[in-house]
């Protein structure tokens, strides 16, 4: 198992808490490493806090133990979006500018439960193991 910590960064403007998607950045074994050549993984995450602005909290974590799809975002619904019925969605091997403008986009408009996600998402959609889902969301993540 993962030695994982939690670094928690709040997008600029917070304040609005659990109404507002969290979107959860791995950082930590393959995600955001050299270990992904090509990709500049701190312009990546400047870009996606930039373009939420104050819609979301972004928040910064060591491994997801998601390895196989390594720079995994997950996008968490606000409050309303889960009353509505939204659940995390896991996006893997999100390694290009394009998909962090789509996932800034959808997020900015509600995230999931709220509005659905943009048809190319489905590309970068994974469902992780029962495991990695029950210790992410029994940390609150």
């Amino acid at each position: 198992m993962s030695k994982r910590s939690h670094r928690s960064v709040p997008a600029p403007g917070a304040g609005a808490g659990a109404e507002r998607p969290t979107v959860t950045v791995c950082r930590g074994c393959c995600c955001g490493t050299p270990k992904i050549p090509g990709l500049d993984h701190a312009a990546q995450l400047r870009d996606l806090r930039k373009a939420l602005g104050g819609s979301a909290t972004v928040r910064v974590t060591d491994c997801l133990d998601a390895c196989e799809r390594a720079d995994v975002v997950v996008i968490q619904p606000s409050a309303t979006g889960r009353r509505a019925g939204g659940r995390p969605v896991w996006l893997g091997l999100v390694n290009d500018r394009d998909a962090t403008v789509d996932i800034a986009a959808w997020v900015a408009n509600g995230g999931p439960g709220v509005t659905d996600p943009p048809a190319v998402l489905d590309l970068y959609a994974f469902s992780p193991s029962r495991r990695v889902r029950a210790e992410f969301d029994e940390q609150g993540r």
